[in-house]
This record gives structure tokens, C-alpha cells and sequence, in this order.
């Protein structure tokens, strides 16, 4: 916050409060380190009060120790979702071809590229708005493309792929009304929104990722932990031989999956 009057912070804490803000204090602090003055602390807490994510008020998120840009009607990447990256970098090594797909953000490729240096990136989604965000977490040479799932990526990379990562929507649909009232009023519903069982997305993916991976490459994608028996099965059904990994601090799942032929990564 630049000079000026102080900030009534504790005005704001007891709003906070009221509003439902569990950590209300450490909210008031990031509302205050954000404003420009009285006048946009205004603005921003009005935006949170309202419901709006904190971190699409004050503009970025942390994750795998990184801040991150986020931008309004953007999925804000969540704690449980380091499990992705921690179990992809196991697959990564400097020059291996990573695509982000459903990147939104683009937080996990730009964890992995902190995590293992000199990866040749390529992030993709449908959304504008995720592609513009995803564009200032991952400058050149790493590639944002916008497009429907594959169709984003040149021909050229077909067969390409060492490692491929997704966090896909996977709320049921009868289970969005559930989620918190931030998430199903400010994020895309395409970025939460599963179908049926949660797993339409993961499908239509893996029914085309073996004809991008390069030999022996590898798939790893996020979903909710009573989903993973069941993407484990869709996994084997193109031919990847998959196993689930759960993180019980965070309650991510990911299911890891590795194509014919040698494998480029290593353990």
C-alpha cells in the first residue's frame, strides 16, 4: 500500500469475519499490501466481501512456491494440486517436451519448469481469459496455445510428447451446486465441470494422448480420489499401464500412466 492515512485493519478483519473469511487477519493484510491507497482498499475489500476469491482480488495465488499471476474469472489453482506436480517432475528431465493441457493458469507448467530447467513447454486452453493469464506466468520460450484439447497443438508435435499433465474439470455435474459459493460464482463452470461422473474430460484426452506421446512417454492427471479406480481403468484401455498416487495433507489424486516403448523420464 503506498503512503497515506493508515488503514483501519481491524474494521476490516471484524468485516472479514462476518463475511465467513476463516483467516480473516492474513486476509486483511494481503487486501492492504495489494491497494494503492484507502480508495482501492476500499474497492478490493469490497470485491472480497462480495465473495469474490481472494486471490483473484489481489491478483496472485502460491503454489509449489511460486507467486503466481491470477486474473478475474480464472480457475485459481489449489494446494492439492501440487501433488500433480511433484509426481510429473519425476518424469521430467532437461529438453523432454511437457504439455500443460486444460492449463488455465498455467501454474503446474510453471512449477515444473522451476522444478526441472530447461524443459521445452507447451501449455494449452480453450478459455481467452486462462491463455492470457497463463501467458504471464509462462513467457517465451514456453508456448500458450488456445484451442480445444489437441486441436490447440501444431501437427508436428504429434508423437512428440514426453510428459503430458492435466488438471481437467472433475466436479460431477450434480455436484456443483455443492461447491463453495467463490468457486461456482466466479470460476469458468467449464474449469469445474466434470459431467456425469466427473471423468468426461479425462476421456476425450485419453482417447487421443497416445498418438501425441513420444515412445515410452508419460500421462499424469489430476482427479478426485474416488475417481482414481476408475481412470486407472481408462488408462489401461488405450494402452498405458497407470497407477494412482494420493497426497492425505491435501487430498490430491493423480493417476500416472506410461506409453510403449523406452521411457525418456527417469524416477
Amino acid at each position: 500500500m503506498t503512503d497515506g492515512p493508515a488503514p483501519d485493519l481491524a474494521s476490516l478483519v471484524a468485516r472479514l469475519r462476518v463475511a465467513g473469511c476463516v483467516y480473516a487477519e492474513e486476509e486483511a493484510a494481503l487486501l492492504s499490501e495489494a491497494a494503492n491507497g484507502l480508495a482501492s482498499l476500499d474497492v478490493l475489500a469490497g470485491r472480497r466481501l462480495a465473495g469474490e476469491p481472494l486471490e483473484q482480488v489481489v491478483g496472485w495465488v502460491a503454489f509449489a512456491g511460486l507467486r503466481l499471476a491470477v486474473a478475474p474469472d480464472v480457475f485459481v489453482p489449489r494446494r492439492r494440486t501440487e501433488l500433480l506436480v511433484r509426481e510429473a517432475a519425476r518424469w521430467a528431465q532437461p529438453g523432454a517436451v511437457v504439455l500443460d493441457m486444460c492449463c488455465g493458469s498455467g501454474a503446474v507448467a510453471a512449477a515444473l519448469e522451476a522444478a526441472v530447467p530447461g524443459l521445452d513447454v507447451w501449455a494449452t486452453d480453450v478459455d481467452p481469459a486462462a491463455q492470457a493469464c497463463a501467458r504471464r506466468n509462462l513467457p517465451p520460450p514456453a508456448r500458450v496455445l488456445g484451442g480445444d484439447l489437441f486441436a490447440a497443438l501444431p501437427p508436428a508435435l504429434r508423437g512428440q510428447v514426453d510428459l503430458l499433465v492435466a488438471s481437467p474439470p472433475y466436479v460431477p455435474t450434480a455436484a456443483l451446486p455443492l461447491m463453495p459459493r467463490e468457486a461456482r460464482l466466479h470460476e469458468p463452470r467449464a474449469a469445474l465441470d466434470g459431467g456425469h461422473d466427473g471423468l468426461a474430460v479425462h476421456r476425450r484426452l485419453l482417447a487421443e494422448a497416445v498418438d501425441w506421446l513420444a515412445p515410452g512417454g508419460h500421462v499424469v492427471l489430476e482427479c478426485g480420489e474416488d475417481q482414481t479406480a476408475e481412470l486407472t481403468r481408462q488408462f489401461s484401455t488405450y494402452g498405458l499401464g497407470a497407477h494412482g498416487v494420493h497426497d492425505a495433507l491435501t487430498g490430491g489424486s493423480v493417476v500416472v500412466g506410461t506409453g510403449e516403448g523406452p521411457s525418456a523420464g527417469f524416477l
